[in-house]
């Protein structure tokens, strides 16, 4: 046990591991002292909940592959269930949706075993073949296109988006470096997270122009370019966490913050289509699962090709 904790906190990574769990306990001492209101609770609920997010990705990614391929399934199946859970579906997709959870066992298994070729062609080509004309064995030919298509979507954006962090995971150091796969989705996921916190910091702090209002009332322009600007900063500055250059890290920073405010708003597209503020309750002060996955159902995918098409 002494080991494996000594090993999870060595290196590169268990640097910045420490480092955020150092921030997140200055932060909850913060919120303790200072923040003793009443009003004050979805503050204190967000900080404590960071706890069990980090937490969990810690023992759940950070250990070893194997668990990290379990874990990663696991946030796939939560984030569709709760899509699934919000979407209007009917008895007859039952059978489609069944599909629909059983293809994470065979996206996450190609991930886990490197098999490239499959991996990326399994449900953007397969279940995107497959699934329609199950719809049609099933014979309900009302709702065809509607149904077919929200299912798809999910798949794309819950397994297929997400799996690639645990492809990732799989990843080798690259030649000439020590970092490689647990690294690069320790950056990936913590410049993520901090983008969606500097939006807000940003916003609060500046925010006077609305830049989806219909969409999300309290994104700001301000907030969007304080977060572009800071996160670039700090891609640079978190780059010893990967085999970049200056140069790639600043890009790399500008493509995680653009594409995480894309996939914060999208989802929130989605919410206020169903009509919902927060797409569950299993995170206090954060809401559910894809409140906070969000953002990383569009970095996951861009910078995992980013990467591999520099160094793979």
């Amino acid at each position: 046990m002494i080991e494996t904790i000594t090993t999870l906190f060595s290196g590169k990574s268990g640097i910045v591991l420490l480092i955020i769990l150092g921030i997140l306990a200055f932060a909850t001492l913060i919120v303790s002292v200072l923040f003793r209101t009443k009003t004050s609770q979805e503050l204190k609920d967000r900080v404590y909940s960071w706890w069990i997010i980090i937490g969990a990705f810690i023992l759940g990614a950070m250990l070893n592959n194997t668990v990290a391929m379990f874990f990663f399934a696991l946030i796939s199946y939560l984030a569709l269930k709760e899509y699934f859970t919000l979407i209007p579906t009917r008895r007859t997709d039952r059978r489609i949706i069944f599909y629909a959870y059983l293809s994470i066992v065979f996206q996450y298994w190609f991930a886990g075993a490197q098999w490239y070729g499959m991996f990326i062609i399994w449900i953007p080509v397969y279940l995107f073949l497959l699934l329609p004309f199950r719809q049609v064995l099933i014979g309900e030919t009302q709702g065809f296109l509607e149904n077919t298509s929200r299912v798809q979507w999910g798949l794309m954006m819950f397994v297929f988006g997400l799996s690639h962090l645990a492809y990732m995971m799989t990843l080798p150091a690259v030649a000439g470096h020590d970092v490689g796969g647990k690294e690069l989705v320790l950056y990936l996921v913590v410049l993520t997270e901090l983008n969606d916190v500097l939006q807000y910091l940003w916003g609060k702090a500046l925010g006077r122009h609305k830049i989806v209002p219909k969409v999300s009332p309290n994104k700001t322009v301000e907030g969007f370019l304080g977060a572009f600007v800071t996160l670039s900063a700090l891609a640079v500055a978190f780059s010893f966490l990967t085999p970049f250059t200056t140069l790639q890290a600043l890009a790399a920073g500008m493509l995680i913050s653009g594409a995480g405010f894309v996939g914060d708003v999208v989802i929130s597209m989605v919410k206020r289509d169903i009509g919902v503020k927060d797409s569950g309750h299993l995170l206090p002060g954060h809401g559910g699962i894809l409140d906070r996955v969000d953002s990383l159902t569009y970095t996951a995918p861009l910078f995992f090709h980013f990467t591999y098409y520099l160094y793979y």
